[in-house]
């Protein structure tokens, strides 16, 4: 939130109304109080089903392997498909996710990124992971996202989603540090995140 409306000392977070119905906000009525300056362009949160909710702070593992990933997968990106990295991506009108990649078809501009041409979404997750493994996938299954890559950063596992439906990714599975882990539309992006050279 803006600092001159805001005392350092109030927390950003609050569990006071648990239990109680909450005003739901809508995506336009987040995207006027960013204009008004209200909302600080730089606060870190998602909408999800007209709720503000704050996401975990980025470790320097996160970053680090973020930024190499985008290093490794710009260097090999073909046309066909494009890479966006931390967009505001909107769901609906009450909902917008911050995934740390999104590869969409090339045809595609960014004001039109949606669900029915999103190739893939990708979430690099450390504190995160249980969220981005559970009420954070089904949002995106919900949505239709065809597939969810969840990487953990400990591990260097990636969660495989893929398959959604209403009630989830239908389709799960684990591919291990070692092994190839590849788009199933862009081979030339495989790669074994053991191998990843560090930026």
């Amino acid at each position: 939130m803006n600092s001159l409306l805001r005392p350092a000392e109030v927390s950003r977070t609050t569990q006071a109304a648990e239990g109680l119905a909450r005003r739901c906000w809508s995506l336009a009525e987040i995207e006027a109080m960013v204009a008004a300056g209200i909302i600080d362009e730089d606060d870190r949160f998602e909408l999800i089903g007209g709720e503000v909710v704050p996401m975990s702070p980025k470790g320097s593992g996160h970053e680090s392997y973020k930024a190499s990933l985008l290093d490794f997968w710009i260097s090999r990106r073909t046309s066909g498909y494009r890479i966006i990295q931390e967009t505001t991506f909107r769901l609906d009108a009450f909902t917008f996710l911050e995934p740390d990649f999104v590869f969409y078809d090339s045809k595609v501009k960014v004001p039109q990124l949606a669900t029915s041409n999103t190739l893939l979404a990708v979430e690099v997750a450390d504190s995160s992971l249980s969220y981005d493994k559970g009420r954070k996938a089904r949002i995106y299954a919900n949505f239709g996202v065809k597939t969810l890559w969840v990487i953990d950063v400990e591990t260097l596992d990636t969660h495989v989603f893929a398959a959604p439906g209403m009630n989830g990714y239908q389709s799960t599975s684990v591919i291990g540090a070692n092994e190839i882990l590849a788009p199933d539309f862009a081979p030339e992006l495989a790669i074994k995140l053991a191998e990843l050279p560090l930026i």
